[in-house]
């Protein structure tokens, strides 16, 4: 059996990263598994372990760093998140392909462990469209939009790290664009 593909799916904050993977989801013709990140905070109500998140102590998620167990890992707040290797070898070994939507730095991270990893790499349409998007969520103040557009900035001059990069002009469309890309690395 041929080991799944391990796909990672970043860009800066505000490209819709979670709304074209949904819409991924929705066109069918792919089958991978999506990776659940592990993290030391407490859930949510309504979030449910294994499916959310991983929720695991502060001890366990450090026990997973010292074993080699994250392929990227970062602190948030004052909490962790990380992806599971064993998790993702696991479901690779069985065929599948796993998909990672993640920020710039965790890919990074991952590209440095896993360089056989096909990357993508989200584009907004223009830097006028992201911006929207980041202010049209209405949960932050105007001193946290303006530090998530600067990361923005600098994020977006990661792209040519990456070996492809999608146009999210509508999601549907970059969603199509990604499902291209997955099949065709199976030839």
């Amino acid at each position: 059996m041929e080991k799944g593909s391990l796909i990672i799916l970043s860009g800066p904050s505000g490209v819709g990263k979670g709304t074209v993977r949904q819409a991924l989801l929705g066109l069918g013709g792919v089958d991978f598994y999506y990776s659940v990140s592990m993290t030391t905070r407490k859930p949510r109500p309504g979030e449910v372990d294994g499916r959310d998140y991983i929720f695991v102590s502060p001890e366990e998620f450090q026990r997973n760093i010292d074993n080699g167990n994250l392929l990227e890992w970062a602190e948030f707040v004052g909490n962790r998140y990380g992806t599971p290797r064993d998790i993702i070898e696991q479901w690779r070994g069985k065929g599948r392909d796993v998909l990672l939507e993640i920020e710039t730095n965790g890919a990074k991270q991952v590209l440095a462990k896993c360089p056989d990893a096909i990357s993508i790499f989200i584009v907004p349409p223009n830097f006028e469209a992201l911006e929207s998007r980041i202010r049209g969520r209405s949960t932050e103040d105007e001193p946290t939009i303006q530090r998530r557009l600067a990361k923005a900035r600098a994020e977006l001059l990661l792209q040519d790290n990456y070996q492809y990069k999608v146009l999210n002009d509508t999601p549907l469309r970059a969603a199509e664009e990604i499902k291209s890309i997955i099949l065709s690395s199976h030839k």
